[in-house]
């Protein structure tokens, strides 16, 4: 059995050294910093527009966003609320350098610079890696930070990390609000955000939605619940303790979209067919996750947090699912299988920031640690198809093309694959953010990992077990000419073990290789031109290597690479008095340099769009009446690496009208793919391609007390 107390004893009592003894300084030495308040980790405050300041997740110190020397895009609640966005999926469709993975209909999956990851999520800075759909009801920001983020985020992150803020109880005052929407489908949500101070020193925040999902798809249908408490306590006058909780129970019809037309792009004609078994095909999350942190300042310009997180992860989902289609004989090939995963999460971390400095010379360091251990179930059942033979020669698992599929009868194969995995891992990291004068910044870091993974195939016995050490560095230098503006040349690094990002099952082969490497060089600039307005633009390479090849004689070598060049630009915040904006451009040239895994030399990189445009505005006419409107548009993209199958280019544009009827209610109209596009946003390989959907309106209703 596992020793869940004694983990968490360990873990909590190693967090929380960090908190434990105060600390005496000359109080003279402290630096001049009224940039962000002394919280090392800061949550934005509802009605504050589309602009953010907040660099700390970056850094994991109090650093403004124009000194952080990356691409960082973000999403703020204010925005989010403005375009109706409840899942996180959602969410990043509005950030260029993101494209979404259909991720097998059950979970979110993405690739940030032509990398694609299932497990770089994080929330509040914490690793949150299962695979399931994460919702945004407790959520006051999204952020997603591009490039190798080791030296922050440890191992993988090689493209970036997708990091959720979320909300605090607040000890200012009282707050309620909810909010009631509904869509052209059918498809209704409903949320409530109430928060209580309960004496001068404690407050209680609760959030809970309950959703129900609906779409063009046939036999598509889901709901979701989510409750979310959250306290904060001040301890005392420089202490201050927040518990958070959440429980988010998720079930919906597992989709896997339509196939290919044998081979070039998307099968036409059949973007509402349910290729599926409609009682078969079903996912099923429930998500536990329980957070305590607590903030400390000694004064003096020394700051400390420390963190311990339990996340428990029950996950099933099954489908049938299309496999490939004869065009000449107007069928479908189907295939099928169920899948379970049951993990469990703590992690332990702690952060120690000194602040000193004089009128010349400023320093930041950042000292830090982080412990954990995740235990990982996960087993699948195959279909079979029983069929007797066909009269007409189709195979068992082979049916007729039509509006709906007919599925042929089915068999499970129980415990077709069984695995078992424990992972542990150690790390330490340093970081020194020197100012010197008002011009130049230099940033430096060092992170060191110790990662301990067993893993053993519970049908046949063989375990697999490979303990690496790795150090991963980060390096920036940042010009400031003036205090709007910043120019800055970095590099990081990053790697990946070799089992993968879900560290499910170590093979004989893999068990014998040091992980990837994921290598960052960005140049670029961050420029405040108005007081809510950020402008961001950078020029980056990103290299992957060390990536196993096996060539014609069974010989495996860690000789693949691959390469990502690209440019991006962007601007946020509050333009004037009137207009709201996040929109950005994003280039992505990505290519396997030598042959590996993925395939030969040459191929483009799968799902990785040459051109993206995200663009969302807000314009306020008067007091009460304001209209959105958004654009989304990718360039043309590979389904997988064998570069067969294209995802055609599109546009899409949403619109939106929001009325305030009074100071406590109003009311938003908001509808996407105004112009009823065509266009085909995802795929999971070359025979799971997810039609959009088709025009849409939801109207919603917002109150506040």
């Amino acid at each position: 059995m596992r020793d869940r107390s004694s983990r968490a004893a360990l873990l909590a009592g190693a967090a929380f050294v960090f908190a434990a003894t105060p600390a005496h300084a000359d109080e003279s030495v402290q630096p001049e910093r009224d940039y962000l308040p002394t919280d090392i980790v800061v949550t934005g405050d509802r009605g504050t527009g589309y602009d953010n300041e907040d660099g700390s997740t970056a850094t994991k110190t109090p650093t403004p966003l124009i000194d952080v020397p990356q691409g960082v895009s973000f999403i703020t609640e204010d925005q989010l609320e403005d375009q109706s966005i409840r899942q996180l999926n959602e969410a990043l469709r509005y950030v260029p350098g993101i494209s979404m993975e259909t991720g097998e209909g059950h979970r979110d999956e993405v690739f940030i610079r032509g990398q694609e990851t299932t497990a770089d999520f994080y929330i509040d800075g914490l690793r949150d890696d299962a695979q399931y759909y994460r919702s945004l009801y407790n959520i006051e920001r999204v952020e997603v930070l591009k490039g190798a983020n080791a030296l922050i985020f440890g191992r993988g992150a090689g493209g970036g990390a997708i990091n959720r803020v979320s909300k605090r109880a607040d000890l200012a005052g009282q707050a309620i609000s909810g909010e009631a929407s509904v869509d052209s489908f059918g498809a209704f949500a409903l949320l409530g955000d109430v928060n209580q101070p309960l004496s001068d020193s404690l407050a209680l925040r609760v959030n809970g939605t309950y959703e129900e999902f609906d779409s063009h798809r046939d036999f598509y249908e889901g709901r979701f619940i989510g409750i979310s408490p959250t306290l904060t306590t001040q301890l005392g006058p420089q202490t201050t303790l927040i518990a958070t909780y959440s429980y988010d129970d998720d079930k919906r019809v597992t989709d896997r979209g339509v196939p290919s037309d044998g081979g070039t792009g998307p099968l036409r004609g059949f973007d509402d067919t349910f290729f599926g078994d409609r009682d078969f095909n079903e996912a099923e999350a429930q998500v536990h996750i329980g957070r305590v942190r607590v903030e400390h300042d000694f004064g003096s310009g020394l700051t400390a947090n420390a963190t311990v997180q339990y996340a428990d992860y029950d996950k099933v989902y099954a489908n049938i699912l299309p496999t490939g289609v004869d065009t000449v004989e107007n069928t479908v090939f189907l295939g099928g299988y169920r899948d379970y995963t049951d993990r469990e999460n703590w992690i332990g971390q702690g952060n120690l920031v000194w602040q000193t400095g004089s009128d010349t010379i400023e320093s930041t360091l950042l000292l830090g640690f982080e412990a954990s251990r995740q235990d990982t179930l996960n087993g699948r059942d195959t279909v079979s198809f029983t069929r007797a033979p066909d009269p007409n020669g189709l195979d068992p698992n082979e049916t007729p093309l039509a509006d709906t599929i007919f599925v042929p009868p089915f068999a499970l194969n129980i415990g077709a694959r069984a695995r078992d995995s424990q992972l542990e891992t150690l790390s330490f990291y340093i970081q020194e953010q020197l100012q010197i004068g008002d011009h130049i910044e230099l940033v430096g870091g060092l992170r060191w990992d110790r990662f301990d993974l067993e893993t053993v195939n519970l049908n046949t016995g063989i375990r697999g077990d490979r303990v690496d050490e790795k150090v991963s560095p980060r390096l920036g230098l940042i010009v400031k000419p003036n205090a709007d503006l910043s120019i800055y040349a970095s590099y990081a690094e990053s790697f990946l073990p070799q089992a993968g990002d879900q560290f499910l099952l170590l093979s004989p082969t893999s068990a014998q290789f040091e992980p990837e490497k994921f290598t960052n060089y960005e140049l670029g600039l961050k420029w405040a031109p108005l007081d809510k307005v950020l402008v961001t633009a950078a020029i980056f390479r990103l290299d992957r290597s060390r990536t196993p090849f096996t060539d014609s004689l069974g010989n495996t070598t860690l000789t693949g690479e691959s390469r990502v060049e690209g440019f991006e630009i962007g601007a946020v915040g509050e333009i004037t008095d009137f207009w709201k904006a996040n929109v950005g451009y994003t280039y992505l040239d990505g290519e396997l340099r030598t042959a590996s895994r993925f395939g030969p030399a040459g191929q483009r990189l799968q799902q990785t769009p040459k051109h993206q445009i995200a663009a969302w505005n807000r314009f306020d006419v008067t007091e009460a009446l304001g209209f959105g409107l958004g654009v989304i548009h990718q360039s043309d993209q590979f389904a997988s690496f064998s570069n067969t199958v294209e995802l055609p280019s599109y546009w899409r544009v949403d619109a939106a009208a929001y009325y305030t009827v009074s100071e406590r209610l109003s009311v938003q109209l908001n509808i996407e793919n105004l112009f009823d596009e065509t266009y085909y946003p995802s795929a999971h390989g070359n025979n799971n391609i997810q039609p959009a959907e088709p025009f849409s309106a939801r109207i919603g209703v917002r109150f506040e007390i």
